[in-house]
């Protein structure tokens, strides 16, 4: 394909957040019309930094980016920003296009339907009045999802668009992209949503800071990535053999003195060229280290006790008896579809608890929010860690994190400077310093890389204390040992 075949084409682009940060050097790569592809690399690598690149949003520092003519682009985000929770549901579409949009209602009817997020006949009249930050974790993914749909652009980027999202609404979504017939690029770190639909990958290499393009669908360019891996540690073994024989004859060749040290001297250069050849063997995205979360000691053997909860029933909340008794060691899972009521409930057991909600006193509570908000996003990560350790030592503190992959600048930077899958890092190091006796887990692999996922489920299999468990990921929930399930939809509203 020639470079006029392309809908976007990077040309020797260079980009970089500082002179320390470099996220691409001299990259090139095209996207044709229509392509549906999967943007891939470690957490923190750049992959939003490309869809800033792609979108107008940011600019590189060399290098040319085409984008033909009168394209249009959106960009499903992975969050809603703090400013925009405050608006209704009409004002946050309307907030979509540059320009004032007349009669915008059919518009946003038609979006929420393909997302799933319609409301009920009775809630039709005042649901675009309703407030964004009312609506749930998974509600509001929808909602960010809708918002790129609505400009109908010839070029959609999706940035983690399944978090949050329940069965219902990745199935409802994956129907909708395999029938789209405009450009799609995506993050996802879930490997089955990206093998239903995508038909690419354009991989952030972190080495040399190129992106690397592959044909095929999601399983078989990471098949494909794995074995050019290795055939590279192959050539590199080879070499560095043959390397050590030549300088053990050029030590040979020298020490013999006359005509013999100009061989050697001619072997020397031979070899220099040899190193310098050698294939630049890939960092493969590291994957963080096994890890135990410990919790206090003096757990009670009670540690929780539900008997009322609140479920959002028809978007109104309705309150429902239920007999839930967690004791130490124990693992409840909570399930039910996107917007009854998941979050709300861990909010309220972390916090203040609500009639029916007991939390047995001395019980300390580790808390994953699925929007990292109880992090300080304007402290450091290295003042972030060292707050949480119980002992105050900076040795032990860097040894921990450095397991979780932080290290380096990334310790120097501001919590609300890193990529969403850092942040996620840095909350479970924090979770492991607390050693907390209940730990509450909203959605905790959003935006993990999927490598460090099967670790993470490892560290909550073994977690010797009480936890609570929302995850709509039944690959990752397989793989902890689960006590009690919680169906909130199954509860019924308690009578008046």
């Amino acid at each position: 394909m020639s470079r006029n075949d392309g809908l976007i084409v990077f040309k020797e682009v260079s980009f970089e957040h500082d002179a320390t940060k470099p996220i691409l050097k001299e990259a090139s790569f095209v996207v044709r019309r229509g392509a549906k592809l999967t943007l891939m690399g470690q957490n923190g690598a750049g992959k939003s930094t490309i869809f800033g690149l792609i979108s107008g949003q940011l600019r590189p520092d060399e290098g040319d980016i085409n984008l033909q003519p009168r394209t249009t682009i959106a960009v499903s985000r992975q969050i809603i920003p703090r400013a925009e929770l405050e608006l209704t549901v009409r004002a946050f579409f309307e907030k979509c296009f540059t320009e004032k949009v007349y009669n915008i209602d059919p518009r946003i009817d038609e979006v929420l339907e393909v997302v799933n997020l319609t409301p009920t006949d009775k809630m039709k009249d005042t649901f675009k009045e309703r407030i964004v930050g009312s609506f749930s974790g998974g509600q509001q993914a929808r909602l960010l999802l809708a918002s790129a749909l609505i400009q109908n652009p010839d070029v959609l980027l999706l940035d983690e668009p399944t978090n949050n999202l329940d069965t219902a609404g990745i199935e409802h979504l994956t129907a909708f992209l395999k029938e789209y017939r405009k450009t799609v690029i995506v993050i996802s770190h879930d490997a089955d949503f990206l093998n239903s639909f995508t038909e690419g990958v354009l991989y952030l290499n972190t080495q040399n800071r190129q992106v690397e393009q592959y044909q095929g669908n999601y399983h078989k360019v990471l098949h494909e990535i794995a074995a050019r891996i290795e055939k590279e540690k192959r050539q590199n073994a080879q070499m560095a053999k043959q390397i050590q024989a030549d300088k053990d004859k050029i030590n040979y060749f020298a020490a013999k003195g006359g005509k013999m040290r100009l061989v050697a001297k001619k072997m020397r250069a031979d070899i220099e060229e040899a190193e310098e050849n050698k294939v630049d063997v890939r960092k493969e995205d590291k994957t963080i280290r096994e890890f135990t979360i410990d919790p206090h000691g003096d757990i009670p053997l009670e540690v929780l006790k539900l008997t009322e909860v609140t479920v959002i029933k028809n978007h109104e909340p309705k309150q429902a008896e239920c007999d839930i008794v967690l004791k130490r060691g124990e693992h409840l899972q909570i399930v039910g579809p996107n917007g009854i009521g998941k979050t709300t409930l861990l909010e309220s057991l972390a916090g203040g608890h609500a009639t029916g909600e007991h939390v047995t006193a001395g019980v300390q509570i580790g808390y994953y929010r699925q929007d990292f908000s109880n992090l300080d996003f304007d402290k450091t990560v290295f003042e972030t860690l060292m707050a949480s350790m119980k002992r105050k030592l900076e040795e032990e503190m860097r040894s921990i994190a450095a397991g979780f992959l932080l290290y380096g600048d990334v310790m120097r930077s501001k919590v609300g400077d890193l990529s969403e899958g850092q942040k996620g890092l840095v909350a479970f190091a924090k979770l492991k310093m607390e050693e907390p006796g209940l730990l509450i887990l909203d959605e905790p692999t959003n935006h993990i890389n999927f490598r460090h996922i099967p670790v993470i489920a490892k560290a909550l299999h073994d977690f010797k204390g009480a936890m609570i468990l929302v995850s709509h990921v039944p690959d990752f929930v397989e793989q902890i040992h689960i006590d009690q399930v919680l169906d909130l939809s199954k509860l019924k509203p308690k009578k008046k």
